[in-house]
């Protein structure tokens, strides 16, 4: 499986096959599961309040004038964004730049950062497009969501580089 660029650490960007489709499909998949996991089970529990995120995509998509329904807001947030559009992100962007820009940073402090960019995309941005406020005010549940981001960043991250040296 000829995953990534040969060296990933030296900011190349990856092929396009079928093995990097399956290494897109399967972090974004690992990054979802850990940020719903994260934002609609274990933050309520802990009291923190549970996040929305299909309700978020679909008041986008209303936005946007699209249907809006809850399988389109399911579609958008589970398929669309987290499984495919942000780990392209960090494998065709974010990766490659803090390569080039920051050489030395480990790709856990990486991860993280790019977590906490998408953060600012989709709670920021995102939120305030859809009829929200910025950040959602920055109420509690403004972190939860960062957390979660962050999350979402380092467990893609992560199964990227466990494939990657997997298929080494």
């Amino acid at each position: 499986m000829a995953i990534a660029s040969t060296n990933p650490t030296s900011g190349a960007l990856p092929r396009v096959n079928l093995d990097t489709i399956v290494l897109i499909l399967l972090a974004g998949a690992a990054g979802t599961m850990a940020f719903d996991l994260w934002g609609k089970t274990i933050a309520p529990l802990l009291g923190l309040g549970g996040l929305a995120p299909v309700g978020l995509a679909r008041g986008f998509l209303g936005a946007l004038g699209l249907p809006n329904g809850a399988p389109y807001g399911n579609l958008m947030h589970l398929f669309l964004v987290g499984v495919i559009a942000y780990p392209v992100g960090w494998l065709f962007i974010a990766r490659p730049i803090f390569n080039k820009v920051l050489p030395g940073l480990h790709w856990t402090i990486a991860s993280a950062l790019y977590g906490a960019a998408l953060w600012v995309f989709a709670i920021g941005f995102i939120a305030w497009f859809a009829g929200n406020p910025a950040f959602l005010g920055f109420a509690r549940i403004t972190w939860v969501a960062l957390a979660g981001h962050v999350l979402y960043g380092v467990v893609a991250a992560a199964t990227v580089v466990y494939m990657e040296k997997r298929t080494a």
